[in-house]
Formats: structure tokens, sequence, C-alpha cells
């Protein structure tokens, strides 16, 4: 027996059958998979997308709004969009016309346009920091925040939670275990020990972060006001404020990350909790699902930013390279759609569309969880929610790890694939967008039930 309370041999002959089942329904899938294995390695276009649970990779024709249509013509109702890159629905209407406004407009031109002024405006207003920057993605909104703190603290130590996740900058790379900070499981070409620079430490645990910034040596603290992406972890409470207040009194800055918890609030967690950092992030979400990043700072940080680039200048006799920015970031289409996605898609009336939605989803995993009397748990969130194969809420990292169950995860996910249902892949994540609807989670509630009944109907299964 595993502590998610199922067999793995039930496990197992469940998802066998489900495999089978993909296959058959899905010839066409099977066919571009075959294909593709001869041109993208792995057969795909980024290695990670065929780490799904289906047995080929699930090839999408089109999507919109809360759902999207295979190459074999089924239609699901998406629960994952895309990982919150499409945190408002598949193209929203406002997103369509802006990369139809600006496609005949220029894309990229290494120049500011009204868009940008506009774009500024509307961050600061929203997320309460005066001033902003725009870059790619999240993962370089944090790799150049990074910069930017270990410049102005003179210190080098990053110091991030345990089962942390922003992106795929190098420093965050890292692990806590028995105390010590090492390289996370399946790092690939890491030419030097991340340890020297980046230090983790379990969420939710005050004295370690109290003992680490007490160190003298740390630049900033970069986290989310909730860990997403090892199972949902929410802060104890007062502990994000006290994140806040333990930089302020060790010398360190105060970095929130906040690409996935954007959907707890319009002004995030950031506002909603009054976190008040130095500097604020945000990815994917955006711009609508356009590629697109910002981090804005406070006022106290701009003063310091220029000041380290007069420095910098002075140095360099004019001609010194921060090593921030590549040529696409602020790039003219990302900003038409990032100020549509601000001023008529992100906004109020889609939270409170969102929101009630996510909670409904929340007390039906609960009604499922006591009716198959599973020792499990539900953490939820703004506009998600997740099962989780617990009987408590993890509160750690670590505790979010060891609940894991890949077998039967990845057994249920393909269920509710096979019954047109896709939710988010690695863990049991769910999320609402405005164009989800009560009967689409009603649905999803009623499909899980439906597997739960039959995996738990396998000879043995409780055993």
């Amino acid at each position: 027996m595993t502590a998610s309370g199922i067999s793995p041999s039930a496990v197992e002959t469940f998802a066998a059958r489900e495999r089978e089942r993909f296959l058959q329904r899905n010839p066409k899938s099977v066919a571009l998979a075959e294909r593709a294995r001869h041109s993208l390695f792995g057969g795909v276009p980024m290695h990670w997308m065929a780490d799904w649970s289906t047995p080929v990779p699930l090839f999408v024709e089109r999507a919109k709004g809360a759902r999207f249509h295979d190459v074999d013509g089924h239609t699901y109702i998406d629960f994952c969009l895309g990982d919150t890159g499409s945190m408002f629905g598949h193209s929203p209407e406002p997103i369509a016309r802006a990369i139809a406004e600006q496609g005949n407009n220029g894309l990229t031109t290494m120049l500011p346009g009204e868009d940008a002024v506009v774009c500024g405006e509307l961050l600061a207003a929203r997320f309460g920091l005066p001033f902003w920057q725009v870059t790619a993605t999240a993962t370089d909104s944090n790799r150049y925040v990074l910069r930017w703190a270990r410049a102005i603290t003179r210190r080098n130590t990053l110091l991030v939670f345990d089962g942390c996740y922003h992106g795929t900058v190098d420093d965050v790379m890292v692990r806590s275990r028995d105390g010590a900070t090492v390289h996370r499981s399946g790092l690939i070409g890491q030419a030097y020990d991340l340890s020297q620079h980046s230090r983790s430490i379990p969420f939710n645990d005050l004295a370690a972060l109290e003992a680490a910034l007490a160190q003298g040596d740390v630049c900033a603290l970069l986290c989310e006001p909730a860990m997403t992406n090892i199972g949902m972890v929410l802060p104890e409470p007062g502990f994000m404020q006290q994140c806040r207040e333990l930089t302020r009194k060790y010398g360190s800055l105060l970095i929130i990350d906040e690409t996935h918890t954007i959907s707890t609030d319009i002004g995030g967690c950031t506002r909603l909790w009054d976190l008040d950092p130095d500097f604020f992030v945000v990815g994917k979400p955006i711009a609508g699902g356009v590629p697109c990043g910002i981090f804005g700072c406070s006022a106290a940080m701009a003063d310091a930013m220029q000041r380290v680039r007069q420095q910098a200048s002075a140095d360099s006799h004019g001609h010194g390279h921060s090593g921030m920015g590549t040529t696409l970031s602020a790039n003219a289409l990302a900003m038409h759609c990032m100020r549509a996605n601000l001023e008529q898609v992100m906004t109020q009336t889609a939270y409170d569309h969102m929101l009630p939605l996510a909670a409904r989803l929340a007390d039906g995993f609960r009604r499922l969880i006591g009716k198959h009397d599973l020792k499990w748990s539900v953490t939820e969130l703004g506009a998600r929610s997740e099962f989780q194969f617990c009987p408590l809420a993890p509160k750690t990292g670590a505790e979010a790890e060891a609940a894991f169950h890949d077998e039967l995860q990845m057994a249920l996910h393909l269920y509710l694939i096979n019954r047109g249902i896709l939710i988010t892949p690695f863990h049991n994540m769910c999320l609402c967008c405005p164009d989800t609807s009560a009967a689409d989670v009603d649905l999803l509630i009623a499909t899980l039930d439906q597997a739960l009944s039959e995996l738990l109907a396998i000879p043995g299964a409780r055993e």
C-alpha cells in the first residue's frame, strides 16, 4: 500500500487500459508522433512536451477559450491553460484583434511606442510599484532582477525556498537536503557549483529564514507568495509578512514572482496581502499568451539602479553591457498585446468569474475524497485548486514532494484526457479561466468520480 491509499498493481492495471484506449482513439496523433521523432529531438519541439501521461504526445489543432481540439477531432475542456500561459483563456478576442492590428504595423523595432507608456501606467496602477521593465519571459525577468539585486546590495547569495519555481534561471536550480543546499536532481550540464551563491531553505520555516538572512551575504529572497510547481503549498498566516520584515532587518531585497499566483487577484497576492516587495515579476499570462515578461520596482530600487548604471558607465567609459535584455524584449507585438490584455482581458470581471468556479471545483474535490474514503487533501488559491495525495495540505516543498505518486497521478490524468478533460501535468492542479463554466467544473468532478470508482473496483486496489 502506498501513501495514496491505492495499490501500485491496481494503478498499473488501470493505466495500461487507458494507454491502449488513447492509442486506439488517437491514430493521427500516433502518426504525427512517429513522423516527428525523425526530425524533433524526442519527437517534440521542446523535450518536456513528451512528459505528459499519454503514451505518445497529444497533437493540438486549435484552441479557443476554455477548450482545445486535437488533430483527431476530439474536443477538450482545458483546466491546464498552458500552465497559466493562457490563464484568461485561449486566444481571447481582444488579443486576437491586437495581433491582427500589430501584424501590419511592425513586430519588433528596438524602439518604444505609445503602447509601452500605457502599459507602464497600467502596471503601476495595478500593482503599486512605480517603475517597470519588459522582457521576453519570466525567466528573463528573474535573471535580470537578480543582477540588479546583486549590483545594488553588493552581495552575491540568492535565497530561495526548497521546491521553488522561477523558470529556468540557473541560480534557482537548487534544493534543500538535510539543511544543505544541493543541485536539483536531473539538472543537465551544470558547469559550476550553484550552492556557492544560492541557498535553499524550507518554505514556512521562519527560523531557517532568519538564520539564512543573518549570515549577511544574501542579496535577495526570491519567492512565490505561495508555492505552485511542486504541488501547491500555501504560506502560514503571517509568513509572507515576516519575509518582508526579515529581509529589511538583514539588508536583503524581497523579490516576489507572481507568474503563477497572479490567478489569485487582479493585483496578485502582492496587492491582496500588501506584501510591499522591492521587485515584482510576472511572466507568461501578462500579454494574453504572447511571450512576454515584466518586472517592477520601488522608487528606492529605481534610484539604486540608476546609481549602479552610472557607475558601470563610468567604469567602462560609457561602453558597458549590463548583461540584461534580448533583442525581442518589449517588442511591439508583445506591448500591443499586453495593453489589450491589461485593459480588456485581465479585468476584475474576469476574476469575479474565475474565483467562485475554482472554489466550486475545490469543494467538489473534497466531496470525492470523502465519498471514496481517501486520505487526500485539497489546496486552493484564487482560481487554482489541487488535490494532493496526503491527508493534510503540505506546508513545505519537501512535504508536497513526499506526497507525489507519479504513476497514480498520470493514470488519472490519462483517464481524464481520454474523456476530453485536461488538467496540469506533473501534479494535480486545475485552473479556471473566464470561459470556464459551472458545467465544465461539474463534468470534471463527475469524470474524476468515475475514474476513482473504476480504479477502486479493481481487485486488491485497497490492499
